[in-house]
């Protein structure tokens, strides 16, 4: 995931701040953090293309995937429904979103104040990051300190 996020060009302390609170989440101080839990993608072709050929793909027992494929006939409320049930579920630890999807679902993603699943909004090909638009990096940058992840 490291070099999928390099390629676009995504700030080195953004990344950094990014994986370390992935670090911090999943082996510090949060004991149901999501050992064992999924990730999930909600992305366009490409993006949720990589990570399935990167292993992520799985099925609920309601036979549910953990990605979903947005295309030009994707309807924001698809989007959403599909984002909020990812949050009520289980066995999900971390919702991967396309940035300029994240965009159509901001209100949302806004509403979303729990820690796990964490919610990391990540580039796509046609769109790079911009850190500027990510409400969950402004709202992360003010819950940490250097001093924590040392």
């Amino acid at each position: 995931m490291c070099q999928l996020i390099r390629s676009h060009d995504l700030e080195d302390s953004s990344l950094s701040l990014i994986l370390s609170i992935l670090h911090f989440l999943f082996n510090h101080k949060l004991p149901m953090a999501g050992r064992g839990k999924l990730i999930a993608v909600i992305g366009d072709e490409d993006t949720c293309t990589g990570f399935l050929l990167g292993g992520i793909g799985e099925l609920n027992k309601n036979r549910k995937p953990n990605f979903l494929v947005v295309e030009k006939d994707t309807s924001i409320t698809e989007i959403e429904e599909t984002f909020k049930s990812f949050l009520t579920r289980n066995d999900i630890g971390i919702i991967l979103i396309n940035q300029f999807i994240a965009e159509m679902i901001r209100h949302a993603i806004d509403a979303h104040m729990q820690s796990i699943p964490a919610v990391l909004e990540i580039p796509s090909k046609e769109h790079p990051y911009d850190a500027s638009k990510d409400s969950i990096l402004r709202r992360a940058k003010g819950m940490f300190s250097a001093e924590d992840f040392r």
